[in-house]
């Protein structure tokens, strides 16, 4: 990306729609409309790389092409934070009135986190990450762990009792949430890449006030599905743009642009991360503590 906004070359690049395609929807339907260099030179924003991702989601849905450059031309109304967009889980919860919670201990939800984010990294794709670690001292335990993730992500918030949005070099940007909103009682992993998505959203049940710490049992939620996981992403983007809404706004950008081109999760990715989530497990039981991840 140059100073002045992205070349022609570099939109078709990221969005898989030819130069040529570009120039012809410009001059039959007026979209995008790149700003001009005084030579006369495109130059496109990340908001004309989301709305092109979009209109290639809705040819591919079969709209037709003038129909599907309405839709992404229209604004879209902000989330409420009465629908549910409070909390990742029960965001999820809400769209997605099918999904089947499972009840497991925290020991197993580390295990999961694990595995998400080794098969992840081991992808070597530039990732769209999220963590909720619920309380900063949880986050500062798996700081450098989350750094290494950070360095070849595209993008990676974590969200947790922190003071102040933070952006230091080389690590995850910081985004505070209060110790009473609904997100404090919850864990959340969430990795969108093109071609590796996964994602893990938990709400610790109450009452364990007496329950050994990684006995706890969460009300979780994990899978492979690339819509599900972008769902989780875009819930907890709505969350993180509340602090801090400059990161965010790219943030949406390239999940827009994810969207359009994520091919989805094979049954070799299930066979691997489920490979992990075990290997996880296992090593768990012969140690007193598992090692820390987005923990609560």
């Amino acid at each position: 990306m140059t100073a002045a906004g992205l070349t022609i070359r570099e939109v078709a690049a990221r969005t898989g729609v030819e130069a040529a395609t570009l120039r012809m929807w410009e001059a039959r339907h007026g979209f995008p409309s790149p700003d001009r260099l005084p030579s006369g030179h495109r130059r496109y924003s990340e908001r004309d790389v989301a709305q092109i991702a979009e209109v290639v989601r809705e040819r591919e849905a079969g709209l037709e092409l003038h129909a599907a450059i309405a839709r992404a031309r229209t604004p879209r109304p902000e989330p409420s934070r009465a629908a549910g967009e409070d909390s990742i889980h029960a965001g999820l919860r809400r769209q997605r009135p099918g999904l089947a919670p499972h009840l497991l201990p925290k020991r197993v939800l580390i295990s999961i986190s694990h595995a998400i984010e080794d098969e992840g990294g081991a992808s070597a794709q530039r990732a769209i990450l999220f963590g909720s670690f619920q309380r900063e001292r949880f986050y500062r335990v798996a700081e450098p762990r989350w750094r290494d993730l950070a360095s070849s992500a595209r993008c990676a918030i974590v969200l947790a009792d922190f003071e102040a949005v933070r952006e230091p070099p080389g690590a995850p940007v910081e985004v505070p949430i209060g110790r009473s909103d609904p997100l404090g009682r919850e864990w959340s992993v969430i990795w969108d890449a093109p071609q590796f998505a996964a994602m893990l959203s938990a709400w610790e049940c109450p009452g364990q006030d007496d329950v050994p710490d990684f006995e706890r049992n969460f009300e979780s939620i994990w899978s492979i599905e690339p819509g599900l996981v972008r769902d989780a992403a875009r819930v907890a983007c709505s969350i993180a743009s509340r602090s801090a809404p400059h990161v965010t706004e790219l943030v949406s950008g390239a999940l827009a642009e994810h969207a359009a081109t994520t091919a989805g999760s094979d049954t070799s990715t299930l066979a691997n991360l489920t490979n992990r989530i075990v290997a996880y497990i296992g090593g768990s039981r012969s140690r007193r503590a598992p090692p820390p991840s987005a923990a609560a």
